[in-house]
């Protein structure tokens, strides 16, 4: 798949979804591996079955990896929906590109703080963020908020809910990767009212849609 930003590559398969970068991509995440702040030139977001029950998944992570011939450091997540149907969506504006990538499990809704913290089956939503831009750390922090703001909103839209029939604000496991090239002017800010976060709340709200259709 071709984007609008140079130097990236993505391969989405029924395996996984793969974003590749010939520099470093600067991350914030709630990753399973290499969460946190970190510098990446891979995002791999692996399909698993439903029934996956590995006592070490970044093992299989990292098997996944060097089967791609990825051998440095790289961010992972693990999702049981299918890679292949993910939402993708790009938008482009006042100079700043927002690429994002969403996978959606539904069967383990929750609503945040009123749903007991009781896991049920699997089912996350895992969204994966790609600015052309050169954010701080505070604003990829504040790109997760964003881009969490726009995935309970169309939850909500959607009147998708929880088991218990409360509306659903995500899954019990999900999972955000904000990822910046660095390119550009500092910014310091990612919120909706700034043009990066208006960017990236676009391309967010056009792929949620892909995948709660």
């Amino acid at each position: 798949m071709k984007l609008p930003i140079a130097g990236i590559e993505v391969l989405i398969n029924e395996e996984a979804l793969l974003i590749s970068s010939q520099r470093p991509l600067t991350t914030m995440s709630s990753a399973m591996l290499s969460g946190g702040l970190a510098r990446v030139n891979h995002i791999i977001n692996l399909h698993v079955n439903k029934d996956y029950n590995h006592p070490d998944p970044a093992e299989d992570l990292v098997l996944f990896a060097r089967q791609k011939g990825i051998s440095t450091p790289f961010v992972g997540l693990m999702t049981a929906a299918y890679t292949h149907r993910a939402g993708v969506a790009c938008k482009v504006h006042a100079g700043l590109t927002a690429s994002a990538f969403i996978t959606a499990g539904l069967s383990n809704t929750c609503s945040a703080g009123i749903t007991p913290p009781i896991f049920q089956q699997p089912g996350t939503i895992n969204m994966i963020v790609l600015v052309d831009a050169n954010p701080t750390s505070a604003a990829l922090v504040n790109a997760v908020i964003t881009t969490t703001e726009v995935k309970c909103d169309l939850l909500r839209r959607h009147e998708i809910r929880a088991s218990d029939g409360e509306l659903a604000t995500g899954t019990s496991t999900d999972a955000v990767v904000i990822a910046a090239t660095g390119r550009g002017e500092s910014l310091l800010y990612a919120g909706p009212a700034s043009t990066l976060g208006w960017v990236i709340a676009r391309a967010v709200r056009q792929a949620m849609e892909v995948v709660l259709v």
